[in-house]
């Protein structure tokens, strides 16, 4: 039997330099589910099953330099166009990545309000169709 991993990824934090404008990002746009709140300058949201800490700079923290987020969705195509239409930044349409022998993997990716770069991945046994 497989014991689980001794390190497991439980939390990101993403530096923003507005909490309240990066939670409706998250929230509003990716659909993540609110979780709580912790004083003015910090809000939390479940990843699917990873915790999001939005932060204001703290200590040598700078808005918008930060490590790519990762999200994985289902329908990549439909997923990337509702949240452009729901006022994202395009970054990237989604394209095929990588060929892996039993999927493709694409990715696509979108800017938050503070330009942190957010993609969304998705593996897919055929092929999306080309965004317009």
């Amino acid at each position: 039997m497989n014991s689980p991993a001794p390190i497991a990824l439980r939390q990101i934090a993403v530096t923003v330099s507005d909490v309240d404008t990066a939670l409706g990002f998250y929230r509003d746009v990716l659909a993540l589910e609110f979780l709580f709140r912790a004083g003015p300058g910090l809000a939390f949201l479940d990843a699917g099953g990873v915790r999001l800490m939005l932060s204001t700079p703290q200590g040598a923290g700078e808005a918008g330099r930060n490590s790519v987020l990762y999200f994985h969705v289902h329908d990549i195509v439909r997923v990337f166009e509702g949240c452009i239409a729901k006022g994202a930044v395009s970054e990237r349409t989604p394209a095929l990545a990588a060929r892996i022998p039993d999927h493709d993997l694409w990715i696509g990716f979108l800017r938050d309000p503070d330009g942190n770069l957010v993609g969304l991945m998705e593996e897919v046994r055929e092929a999306p169709p080309a965004t317009g």
